[in-house]
């Protein structure tokens, strides 16, 4: 069984964060939504471990939860 990686694994974080972005320019927020879904499950096929992907889906929630808080 694996484990959810968390340290970054891109020797260049900041093009692939660029790659992401410029997916999205030019398309309307309904597109956007489609392409990040699209993306999410082939990733999560890619990834292929059912734990794995819960341990992320926690991950993603709780950072969600946090910049909730810091934003209040």
């Amino acid at each position: 069984m694996s484990t959810l990686v968390v340290e970054s694994r891109f020797a260049d974080p900041d093009r692939a964060y660029r790659a992401l972005i410029e997916a999205h320019r030019g398309l309307s927020d309904e597109d956007s939504a489609t392409l990040n879904s699209r993306l999410v499950l082939i990733l999560a096929n890619h990834i292929g471990d059912h734990a794995v992907l819960q341990d992320a889906i926690a991950l993603a929630k709780q950072s969600m939860a946090a910049t909730d808080a810091a934003t209040e």
